[in-house]
């Protein structure tokens, strides 16, 4: 019989690196992450992440973790891959509501799909940028989502900004960084534009395309701020969880830095 070579991963060493990347108890955080990261040796998969990372906030810290839904939109929009126009009407007939219990997230990735599943974990009420939280400021975090303007100033993540909250990048880059995207309302720039957006919700009881305002959101340059902003404010604490490379900085000097440097970079 083969016998399989490699480190072996599991809450204990799990949550022992957490605390060595600064995670700390009572910490408000945010998680990015990519499960395929850490390698193929982790006891309890994506179940082991999350509870060692609880283990390590504990019951006075909250974990949040983003449940987008970006696929319940009108056809029409769609890019990636476009579909045909004699499609657009049966797909918005059929496609499911959003519902905060039963709608899956499977497109950010496995941790934060077991994550909305868990016990004591809510949900905000929203069709494609929901976000999932666990832990002492949950509700708060998660309460009043607006539908307008969904990363802005009725957000969770503006929630965080508020409780001096953190971010944590497991295996993932800057491009999965929601938190910039508050930034994103806060800076004053001339290619800034809106869109209207629309998505099926239950109202009264009944299926309905719902129609909202939002930023029209640009991650192209989210790499190199975030490059700049570790490079310029020493604030991003960078380390290893099991095999995954992982980035932990705070949301409030983060969003600041990025206003600034939309404001100096984008036309």
């Amino acid at each position: 019989m083969e016998v399989m070579s490699g480190e072996l991963f599991t809450i204990e060493t799990l949550t022992k690196d957490f605390e060595a990347l600064g995670v700390q108890p009572g910490m408000n955080l945010i998680l990015h992450s990519s499960m395929k990261s850490l390698g193929s040796w982790v006891a309890g998969g994506a179940s082991a992440v999350i509870l060692a990372l609880e283990e390590q906030l504990s019951e006075q810290g909250t974990l949040v973790m983003p449940t987008h839904t970006v696929d319940l939109s009108d056809p029409s929009t769609w890019q990636c891959p476009p579909v045909p126009e004699l499609w657009w009407e049966p797909i918005r007939e059929q496609m499911p509501a959003f519902d905060i219990a039963f709608t899956p997230c499977m497109e950010m990735g496995i941790i934060p799909e077991l994550f909305r599943k868990q016990s004591g974990v809510v949900r905000s009420y929203h069709p494609q940028v929901s976000f999932a939280a666990w832990g002492a400021n949950k509700d708060r975090i998660i309460a009043n989502h607006s539908l307008d303007y969904s990363l802005g100033e009725q957000s969770p993540i503006a929630k965080l900004y508020e409780l001096n909250g953190w971010v944590l990048l497991l295996g993932v880059g800057h491009g999965n960084n929601t938190s910039i995207h508050l930034a994103e309302y806060r800076a004053d720039y001339a290619s800034k534009q809106m869109m209207e957006l629309k998505s099926p919700m239950i109202v009264d009881g009944l299926k309905s395309w719902v129609a909202y305002q939002d930023v029209d959101f640009d991650t192209d340059d989210f790499e190199k701020l975030g490059a700049d902003f570790a490079r310029d404010t020493g604030y991003v604490r960078s380390g290893k969880i099991a095999n995954a490379d992982a980035l932990l900085m705070p949301v409030r000097e983060l969003v600041d830095y990025a206003v600034q440097w939309m404001e100096r970079n984008r036309c």
